[in-house]
């Protein structure tokens, strides 16, 4: 029986009891990997990844994790294909998704991606759009999961730009139980409305904190991101002076729990957003972090194509 489309446009597409089944899938997919044990339950599908925004781990993580689930990848980018001339992105949806199984986007608006799934006829995952970037909330949390246990209850303090990756983490605090301690400077606030999702609220789930120190009072988990996202270069300088008391340092980890972990979803600025002594030193997980997200990523792709799994 074909598995029901199901896009991942944004965290909260999912429910929870669906990333539980994440959460789990993705740990045992790590352990085979880990163990040289071949995996391919993706033999014969085909995943287009399409780029309009540079990228990095988001390439090599979801490339590699198609390849190593059996499947086969194809790569396209704004320069070298019609999306980047006139072609309406309607119509290379209509026509990419009759030829593959699973298209991954990173690109600038979240509309783009949505207009894209809206005329899809496979599954599209969000690898990055300026609104949201689910896949990196999902291998953060997998992340703490794996170290600290369930982030139910627990306290994730966000310090810096209230960016895509801000309104993640409140979606994910929304859906998980948990608590998110957000400080941003003035006029770089997290936008509610985004943050929400379709239909949902953030109300109990976060409290703003004007002083960086005082959001990491008592965290469990503190997280930050660069100040200057791709597409808002043309801000850096008048942003480095805005976020100058937003860089997470030894102090601020030692307002958050003894056992506090610290994370950045990378490519990382020392001595910007983070002191080379956090992001270097032992609460740090940064590396775990970033491999997760090809395992997670594994598990989502799975899934969607898939469906449940024994």
């Amino acid at each position: 029986m074909a598995t029901p489309l199901k896009h991942y446009l944004q965290f909260s597409d999912l429910s929870a009891q669906e990333y539980v089944y994440l959460f789990q899938r993705a740990a045992a997919i790590k352990a085979k990997f880990k163990d040289y044990e071949k995996y391919h339950p993706l033999t014969d599908r085909t995943l287009a990844m399409i780029f309009e925004k540079a990228s990095t781990r988001t390439r090599v993580s979801f490339e590699a994790g198609m390849y190593q689930l059996g499947g086969s990848v194809v790569h396209l980018t704004a320069e070298g294909s019609q999306l980047g001339r006139a072609e309406p992105i309607e119509d290379s949806a209509r026509v990419i998704s009759r030829m593959v199984d699973l298209v991954m986007i990173r690109t600038f608006e979240q509309e783009k991606i949505e207009r894209f799934a809206a005329h899809s006829r496979v599954p599209v995952i969000n690898g990055l759009t300026n609104e949201f970037h689910p896949c990196q909330i999902l291998a953060d949390i997998f992340t703490f999961i794996e170290h600290r246990g369930s982030i139910a209850g627990k306290t994730v303090a966000w310090v810096g730009d209230g960016n895509n990756m801000a309104n993640t983490w409140l979606q994910a605090a929304e859906l998980l139980g948990f608590r998110v301690h957000v400080s941003t400077p003035r006029g770089y606030e997290i936008d509610e409305k985004l943050a929400m999702g379709p239909g949902g609220t953030t109300a109990g789930c976060y409290q703003f904190f004007s002083n960086p120190l005082d959001a990491c009072r008592g965290a469990d988990l503190v997280t930050t991101d660069v100040w200057t996202s791709m597409g808002f270069e043309a801000e850096n300088e008048e942003r480095r002076r805005a976020f100058a008391d937003w860089c997470v340092d030894q102090e601020m980890m030692a307002a958050a729990r003894p056992d506090a972990l610290f994370m950045h979803c990378l490519p990382a600025h020392r001595g910007e957003e983070v002191t080379a002594e956090v992001i270097d030193g032992p609460q740090s997980v940064v590396w775990d972090e970033a491999e997760n997200r090809m395992h997670v990523q594994k598990a989502l792709m799975e899934y969607l194509l898939l469906g449940r799994v024994a």
